[in-house]
């Protein structure tokens, strides 16, 4: 079976998309991403048989399809469907994989148009290292009440 390798592949790459680690087993979601990515979804096969296939395919008490259990899942999507199960092997492998769907933002003519910015934003914003300063300067660290009121101020009023 040529296409085993293709569908292999195809099984690892859902299985992890988006972890850092190799996994070798689907978990419920990425099954349901796998089934949509590669447009399996229609009137025969709906997103809850893609949660009853996965239900019926894995073993007793785990949360994850083998390779083997996935095979197994295949041919009840195909058997759902009405069609054989090379044409679903077929389908699966002539798609590209894990879809990523992130959205652009828009446009913000004060944000990114940097002509816009006025004040200190205009020379390149404020910084933290040129040497004019830093909070110790800023705080009064002298002695205080207990209700925290310091001298300075207690005499100034």
């Amino acid at each position: 079976m040529a296409q085993g390798g293709d569908l292999k592949s195809l099984f690892l790459s859902f299985a992890g998309y988006g972890t850092r680690s190799d996994q070798q087993e689907l978990e419920g979601s990425k099954f349901k991403k796998l089934c949509t990515d590669c447009g399996l979804l229609d009137k025969k096969f709906t997103v809850t048989d893609v949660d009853l296939m996965f239900v019926k395919s894995k073993t007793k008490g785990s949360q994850k399809l083998t390779f083997p259990e996935f095979e197994k899942a295949l041919e009840l999507i195909a058997e759902k469907k009405g069609i054989s199960l090379d044409d679903l092997k077929s389908k699966l492998t002539s798609a590209s994989g894990p879809k990523t769907q992130a959205t652009t933002p828009d446009y913000v003519k004060f944000h990114d148009d940097k002509s816009t910015y006025t004040g200190v934003y205009a020379n390149g914003g404020p910084t933290s290292v040129d040497g004019k300063g830093d909070l110790s300067e800023l705080c009064d660290r002298s002695d205080a009440n207990v209700r925290g009121v310091t001298q300075k101020f207690a005499n100034s009023h």
